[in-house]
């Protein structure tokens, strides 16, 4: 397990060794390196801690989930890496240059896709790009083809010259992510791409992501989609109030939860007499009651699933369902935090509102 050591706050001189190894990057594998990077809003009646003594490295061309839920500290992150934010303490290197000293020079070799759309729907689809484009400083000479490069990466060339107010939820989404690629960036900002997208929409905006990563391009993507993770992202981490909760790739997560396969049944009562039956069976990893279904771990599911129905019906306990799946990232999340990603319990405070930054 690719876990990041907390080691505690650096110094002042701590801090001023890592800004100066910024430009002597002897790892060329890595293209982010954070450093104990931490941030926190104070409000007149309390602090919050958005971002909390944060270390990991991102690698050069791989596709980096940032996984949380709301006000985990995901969108903050981002801003500090982006340099939209200062950090409160730490530091972290955007290629060779770090985020204190160099804000001007990380803004040229990234682009960013915010959660909130930024685009102008009263111009154009071509004109969107050619005013972000002549932003960025893309050259007059390559700015036209590059435009049309991009409008036919997202099938919208015959939309070219209509308003994007006509456009659907998914073609703004897919334009203002190329939008944010248009003058071939090293990395790539994606903060929850596909909120608020239908089904069909997100599965576009997947293959878009996948196209521009295969451009040699590293993507760094926050959502609280699981499915959107799975099917994308090369390692991934999780996020819980502001901390690193942990990092690995796919498969190596998923054996953070006790091995074996989850077996859900559903039930309209129970006897507690069958679930202590259920939990002496030394073949099971787990059992656990809750909202009225059973829920088991155990390795090789599928051969114990009819011993296991055996005893229901030997306890005359109907089932109202029963399904059996191997460990998902939600499972690893559960596991991990003790609830639900999608558990919206607190938020993350605003720059532009009241909070004050330190």
């Amino acid at each position: 397990m690719n876990m990041p050591a907390v080691q505690g706050k650096r110094t002042p001189e701590d801090g001023e060794n890592t800004i100066n190894s910024c430009s002597i990057l002897s790892d060329n594998t890595s293209i982010i390196r954070i450093d104990h990077l931490t941030k926190i809003f104070r409000e007149k009646n309390r602090t919050v801690t958005a971002v909390d003594d944060v270390t990991f490295d991102v690698r050069r061309g791989e596709i980096f989930g940032l996984l949380g839920p709301n006000g985990a500290g995901k969108s903050t992150l981002i801003r500090m890496l982006t340099t939209l934010l200062h950090p409160t303490s730490g530091t972290a290197c955007v290629d060779t240059f770090d985020i204190i000293r160099d804000p001007e020079k990380i803004r040229s070799i990234i682009g960013v896709c915010p959660q909130n759309s930024t685009l102008d729907v009263e111009l154009t689809a071509y004109d969107n790009l050619e005013f972000y484009g002549k932003l960025v400083n893309v050259s007059d000479g390559i700015l036209d083809k590059r435009i049309w490069e991009l409008l036919e990466m997202t099938e919208l060339a015959d939309r070219a010259h209509m308003k994007v107010q006509t456009f659907s939820g998914g073609m703004r989404r897919k334009l203002e992510i190329v939008r944010a690629f248009i003058h071939h960036p090293l990395i790539l900002f994606l903060d929850e791409p596909t909120i608020g997208l239908d089904p069909e929409a997100r599965h576009e905006v997947w293959q878009q992501i996948s196209q521009l990563n295969k451009e040699k391009t590293t993507i760094i993507l926050t959502t609280h989609y699981m499915d959107e993770a799975e099917k994308l992202c090369d390692r991934i981490a999780f996020v819980d109030k502001g901390r690193l909760i942990a990092l690995d790739i796919l498969e190596n997560l998923k054996q953070l939860i006790p091995a074996g396969d989850l077996i859900e049944i559903g039930f309209d009562s129970i006897d507690e007499k069958m679930i202590s039956a259920l939990k002496e069976n030394t073949t099971l990893n787990s059992v656990e009651v809750k909202d009225k279904r059973v829920i088991i771990s155990a390795r090789n599911g599928s051969k114990l699933l009819p011993e296991i129905v055996t005893l229901f019906e030997k306890f005359s306990t109907p089932m109202t369902h029963i399904s059996i799946r191997s460990p998902s990232l939600e499972d690893v999340f559960i596991h991990l935090t003790g609830k639900k990603l999608d558990n919206n319990v607190h938020h993350e405070i605003q720059t532009s509102g009241r909070g004050r930054p330190s």
